[in-house]
């Protein structure tokens, strides 16, 4: 969400001194009318990598959509750009009916790719449907290999994580900041702006709680509760997706001493290009 102009304090975006002193990019690339995808993502990541690296430096991809990481390491469907009307859909579908819901229509019109695909990976499967609509072929058929490889390549995937009672603790916290600095103002201004309440966007986190608030449905207690208790069934799913990844380092953090230390740890472990792949960072307090 941190792509969309105009959406600042619900999506966590960094502050203008944040982004001082460290460049940012990937952010305020359209507005919240726009369709932006992981695919997007993806293509627009892997040419800023290629940029970055050309200048000597290290890009570091930080956050916490799954989804645009698994299209980030995973590589992209070959050979077309796809349809973002198709894909768009299936993603709205995906929401309403689950994951499990699409990958068993995709294991009713193509069986051997719904073998190749977990039943949880809700990228492919919807890439998978996509091509069959635009081509009225099993993906199976077009070609063995579907997926582009991946053309950049990791030097460490770390997931922060914490004990679940803190981070719940921590996520209530966050959710009334964002409350209490602004994010009624935030969509008060983008519903004036002419956006609709149905919009895409404004059914992301924390944003429809406010829409709902201002539309009568929810008090305003009842709203942040609503907003809490979403962002605390994300993370978990979060906690699913990052568990897929094989080559992920989880380091379990706690309070805030642990910054500094993790920092060296990692800047300890850039430096060592031979380092074996199952390295393992430290629990830091």
């Amino acid at each position: 969400m941190q792509v969309y102009r105009g959406m600042d304090v619900g999506t966590g975006k960094p502050s203008p001194a944040e982004r001082a002193a460290v460049p940012h990019h990937l952010l305020d690339l359209c507005d919240p009318t726009e369709t932006f995808s992981a695919s997007a993502f993806a293509a627009r990541a892997h040419a800023l990598v290629e940029e970055i690296r050309r200048r000597g430096r290290r890009p570091i991809l930080v956050g916490g959509t799954g989804l645009y990481l698994r299209a980030f390491l995973k590589g992209r469907l070959a050979g077309t750009g796809g349809d973002p009307a198709i894909r768009a859909r299936l993603s709205r579908e995906a929401e309403a009916l689950g994951t499990q819901a699409l990958h068993d229509r995709l294991r009713a019109l193509d069986p051997a790719t719904a073998v190749r695909v977990h039943p949880r990976d809700l990228f492919r499967t919807i890439r998978a449907l996509e091509l069959l609509e635009m081509t009225g072929r099993p993906p199976s058929e077009i070609r063995p290999d579907l997926w582009e490889r991946p053309r950049v390549a990791v030097s460490a995937l770390l997931v922060l994580n914490r004990e679940r009672e803190e981070l719940y603790r921590l996520i209530d916290e966050r959710a009334r900041r964002m409350w209490e600095g602004g994010l009624l103002e935030e969509v008060r201004r983008l519903l004036a702006a002419g956006y609709g309440p149905d919009l895409r966007t404004l059914k992301s986190l924390g944003y429809r709680q406010a829409v709902a608030h201002l539309e009568g449905r929810l008090s305003e207690g009842e709203a942040l509760t609503a907003m809490q208790r979403a962002t605390r069934n994300y993370a978990r799913r979060q906690l699913t997706w990052f568990r897929r990844e094989p080559a992920a380092q989880w380091v379990t953090v706690r309070g805030w001493e642990w910054i500094e230390p993790l920092a060296e740890q990692l800047l300890g472990r850039l430096a060592q290009p031979q380092a074996p792949t199952k390295y393992r960072m430290t629990d830091v307090k």
